[in-house]
């Protein structure tokens, strides 16, 4: 597909869509981290915090004993009840979760916590839904290479980044034991694909899109066929050198 997927669900150049050739490498680099943690999930009660277009919830509900995709934006939910049974929609509000306490065994937070402006306080929340036990997934954009050099995101839409040691930090400081933290990486296929369009994949992609109006950015054609091959293969998750990693992968556990 898809057209008609992107009509439905308005792109904002932030919120993945999958099915969608030009997004295809961001949704690929997010499916990548749902599926290292998909195993964490399998039998699980787990809410979505921050369910966007839903294919993740959507992923999750594979293993998960049931899914609640939660999501503020009016729009995305009716695009989730719409398109994926499987789950349960909810529209709310991360920052007040409307759960009751220590219903869930796993919250999940892909590529949200960035845009909050109060991360400590979704923390406690998620804290607050979580069973005894339970664990929360965090995965987000490292400051240090998303926005090197700058305090401040170059993304409109980011509110704070994180670099590792301030995510593990924030993780602590709201109570959780951190269980798990890695980086997410260019694996082999992707470093070809750098190599082949002048050093970065990424800088290839966002020269193209800068300055153009949704949809009418004009993708040669080489680019735009590498970048609909990607797959979550091609991205390497791992302990190694995490300060240089794309994305962070954090697995905190309530006590």
């Amino acid at each position: 597909m898809t057209t008609d997927r992107a009509e439905a669900l308005h792109l904002t150049g932030e919120r993945t869509v999958p099915g969608v050739p030009e997004e295809n490498y961001w949704y690929r680099r997010h499916e990548a981290a749902y599926r290292r943690l998909l195993g964490l999930c399998t039998g699980a009660v787990v809410l979505e915090a921050g369910c966007g277009e839903g294919y993740g919830a959507e992923l999750i509900a594979e293993t998960a004993a049931h899914v609640v995709a939660l999501d503020y934006d009016e729009q995305a939910m009716a695009h989730v009840a719409g398109r994926y049974p499987g789950v349960t929609p909810v529209l709310g509000n991360v920052a007040c979760l409307p759960l009751a306490s220590g219903g869930v065994d796993v919250v999940a937070n892909f590529q949200v916590i960035e845009h909050l402006w109060d991360q400590a306080a979704f923390l406690a929340e998620c804290a607050r839904v979580l069973r005894p036990g339970g664990r929360l997934l965090v995965t987000t954009p490292n400051r240090l290479t998303f926005t090197p050099d700058s305090d401040s995101p170059l993304n409109p839409f980011h509110t704070r980044e994180l670099a590792p040691s301030e995510l593990d930090s924030l993780l602590r400081e709201a109570g959780f034991t951190v269980e798990l933290l890695h980086g997410l990486h260019h694996g082999e296929g992707v470093r070809r694909l750098d190599d082949r369009h002048g050093g970065s994949i990424i800088d290839a992609q966002l020269d193209v899109v800068m300055g153009t109006l949704p949809g009418q950015a004009r993708w040669p054609e080489d680019l735009l066929s590498d970048v609909a091959a990607i797959t979550a293969d091609d991205f390497a998750i791992t302990a190694e050198d995490i300060e240089a990693s794309l994305d962070l992968i954090a697995v905190a556990v309530r006590p």
